[in-house]
């Protein structure tokens, strides 16, 4: 059965999570769902969630295609810039990151512009972040986007903090990595998540500290976001969109853009090819019986 807007009830909520170089596979979703009668009322994301999603939220109708564009040119060396050598300085001299912050505040910028504003796009959109202090997420919809975007992109241990209105803020996948709860509280009747992560099991990846760091925070938020997912789809249509099928790549390897971007196309089609929401509930795809970690 064909997937058209009238299976889910308005306002439909986009929720992207966040994955590092991941985040590819979400452009490939974007993809899938632009050939739909379907789109966003409004959007929350985390991470590079909120990064894909504010370019979602300023150009509803083309982002995919932006998208596709600027995740092609992207590169680890902009993102996470440095080697070994560089990372051990760096952690030497300021004790709490392996990266500057510069690199990804250079990619929102060619993403978005320098100075856009919350109000400047065209729906709704909410990036979470974490507030140090309380431990609690911080939900950022107003202001400037690029320091919105680096405090909810600031991974515990790769990048630093970001201090922001009084706050000192880190990645809000620490505590919502999809921001389900946020989208509801924004007013979604309906979810479509684009979660980073493939079908209910990881790659494998400890080449590095930051690898490691990397990943390990990965396991506990994709454990965190089927959860909330379950919780949520008590009372309103979640759509859990499958990712590619598990392959060995690194949160922090750009190599492989293309194909994870391909790979989520065609199973993100697929799956809405077949699906059928009949009310409340989670609609994903079935996860592998072995290595599952949902």
């Amino acid at each position: 059965m064909k997937f058209t807007a009238v299976n889910l009830p308005h306002p439909i909520g986009y929720v992207l999570g966040g994955g590092g170089s991941l985040g590819a596979v979400q452009v490939g979703m974007l993809q899938a769902l632009s050939e739909r009668d379907l789109g966003p009322d409004l959007v929350a994301g985390t991470s590079v969630g909120s990064i894909n999603g504010a370019v979602l939220a300023s150009d509803p109708v083309g982002a995919a295609n932006r998208l596709s564009h600027a995740w092609a040119r992207m590169t680890r060396e902009e993102v996470f810039p440095g080697g070994l050598i560089a990372q051990a300085l760096l952690l030497q001299r300021v004790k709490t990151h392996l990266f500057p912050n510069t690199g990804l505040a250079a990619v929102i910028a060619d993403f978005l512009g320098p100075t856009t504003d919350f109000a400047d796009l065209v729906l709704p959109f909410a990036a979470v972040a974490v507030d140090v202090a309380t431990a609690q997420p911080h939900v950022l919809r107003q202001g400037p986007l690029l320091p919105a975007l680096l405090a909810s992109s600031a991974i515990p241990g790769i990048y630093p903090p970001v201090d922001h209105d009084g706050m000192r803020l880190y990645d809000g996948g620490v505590v919502a990595n999809v921001p389900m709860r946020q989208a509801v509280a924004m007013g979604a009747r309906s979810l479509v998540v684009l979660d980073c992560f493939f079908p209910g099991q990881l790659p494998r990846s400890t080449d590095t500290i930051a690898d490691i760091l990397l990943y390990t925070a990965l396991v506990t938020m994709h454990s965190q976001s089927v959860s909330e997912a379950t919780l949520v789809a008590e009372n309103i249509p979640v759509v859990y969109l499958p990712g590619p099928a598990p392959r060995l790549v690194s949160p922090l390897d750009f190599t492989h853009t293309a194909e994870l971007i391909e790979d989520a196309y065609l199973a993100a089609r697929q799956f809405l090819d077949e699906l059928n929401v009949d009310g409340p509930g989670l609609y994903r795809q079935r996860p592998p019986e072995k290595g599952a970690l949902a």
